[in-house]
């Protein structure tokens, strides 16, 4: 055993000598590039053996810390001592949904001595925490803002992710299947087993494995996020088949297609209420310098290709992607909106009540996880994007920060976002284990 814990200390530091590693002092230095409705690309760094790293090792809140609100919000904890509270969902009563998850005990099997290594470094982020695979209930039932009890709603599920609530039904979707289960109003366990609507794609290499879902505002079709099955195809795009994609499905006969193609990992989704359009927060590619590629949030066109893996944001090609598909690159279409590079975006709701300033009415909240390869670090937020006419109108704005250390740890990172019934702001945090609540700091 002491023979090969050295082997495996030794090639984990010459594989770390390829890396750019930089996990020590240095908060957070974000720049403006790669922002807004046409950003700025630099041109693309040559490739090298390994990623630059520069992983924000977790180092969870201090009793009583929390995270920054903007000026005129304040944030309390709606729910602490979760474990590893990635997405949400709001039901009609009030109640909370909170996805406890991660990725699938073994997946990416192929990965290799890169993946190896990864996933050591990634562990310092917090970021391989077994899958507690169920679903907690939160119910603030006095409303003051803070959930009084929490209690496992659903449990034994597979790398559960998204949640949608249609009529008496609701849907979950795994890492690997819909799910579908009967609710009934106020309930706070479901204790039968759900039954498999349809299978998504996963296997033994699988890459992005979250799955999240959202229902059409008719309560027919249900739309899936499939993330890629590598950074840029480098697992071949044999292995990308129904990836790198939204899928939309017909709940009355479970017949799916294809909606939007090329969409590298999209997470979060939303419906605008001004336009009534989908859209969709997106994380691009690694690997091409500190600022390739933009991650982005757009809307959805039926049809549409966003351009993974031949091209980045549009019609740039990305040469390392062989062979190229030049009739696929020229029908690419450019994304709406970038989200900064490598801040991993995921979290996404436009904001439907009226609790807030009119500012805010039906603008975007992007939840942003955090960059593990970029320096200087990006992401680690929460912020906001404001909205006319259903299309952005201006620069991105902080609402929640506060989630790195002044010697560059973390001790959160946002992940999903939703409005909760009151109005305010609930964000998912998987390194802090809370859920937080941001509202008007003139009332709850």
């Amino acid at each position: 055993m002491r023979r090969t814990s050295l082997t495996s200390r030794r090639i984990f530091a010459a594989a770390a000598c390829t890396l750019t590693l930089v996990v020590s002092a240095g908060a957070a230095d974000q720049d403006s590039m790669g922002f807004g409705p046409d950003p700025e690309l630099p041109a693309p760094q040559k490739k090298s053996l390994m990623p630059t790293v520069n992983i924000a090792p977790a180092a969870p809140w201090a009793e009583g810390a929390k995270p920054t609100a903007a000026p005129g919000f304040t944030v309390t904890a709606y729910a602490t001592d979760l474990d590893h509270p990635r997405w949400l969902a709001t039901l009609p009563n009030g109640d909370v949904l909170v996805a406890e998850s991660n990725a699938p005990a073994q997946h990416d099997s192929n990965a290799g001595l890169k993946g190896w290594v990864m996933k050591k470094v990634m562990k310092r982020a917090g970021a391989s925490v077994p899958s507690p695979d169920r679903i907690m209930l939160l119910r603030d039932a006095d409303g003051d803002g803070i959930a009084e009890t929490k209690t496992v709603f659903i449990d034994k599920l597979h790398s559960p992710f998204g949640m949608a609530l249609v009529g008496d039904t609701l849907y979950v979707a795994d890492t690997d299947a819909i799910l579908r289960f009967k609710y009934h109003a106020g309930d706070t366990h479901i204790a039968e087993p759900g039954e498999k609507f349809i299978d998504l794609p996963a296997g033994p290499i699988n890459h992005h494995w979250t799955k999240n879902l959202i229902a059409s505002r008719d309560g027919t079709h249900l739309y899936v996020t499939v993330g890629s099955n590598s950074n840029a195809a480098e697992n071949g795009i044999d292995a990308e088949h129904g990836r790198a994609a939204i899928m939309e499905v017909d709940i009355a006969s479970g017949q799916t297609r294809l909606f939007a193609t090329g969409l590298r990992n999209p997470n979060g989704m939303s419906w605008q209420p001004q336009s009534g359009a989908l859209w969709t927060a997106v994380n691009e590619r690694d690997e091409l310098g500190n600022d390739l590629v933009p991650d982005y949030m757009t809307s959805v066109k039926d049809g549409a290709f966003y351009g993974w893996p031949y091209s980045y944001y549009g019609q740039h090609v990305d040469d390392r992607v062989k062979p190229q598909r030049a009739d696929l690159v020229q029908s690419a279409i450019p994304p709406d909106y970038a989200l900064g590079s490598h801040t991993a975006s995921l979290g996404l709701t436009f904001y439907d009540a009226k609790a807030f300033p009119q500012h805010y009415w039906n603008g975007a909240f992007i939840g942003q996880h955090g960059s593990w390869n970029r320096k200087p670090r990006s992401g680690y937020k929460v912020i906001f994007v404001p909205f006319q006419d259903g299309k952005p109108s201006g620069p991105p704005e902080d609402i929640l920060t506060g989630f790195l250390s002044p010697d560059g740890h973390a001790y959160g990172r946002p992940v999903g976002v939703a409005v909760d019934h009151a109005g305010a702001l609930l964000v998912a945090d998987d390194v802090g284990n809370a859920v937080w609540r941001v509202a008007p700091a003139t009332g709850q």
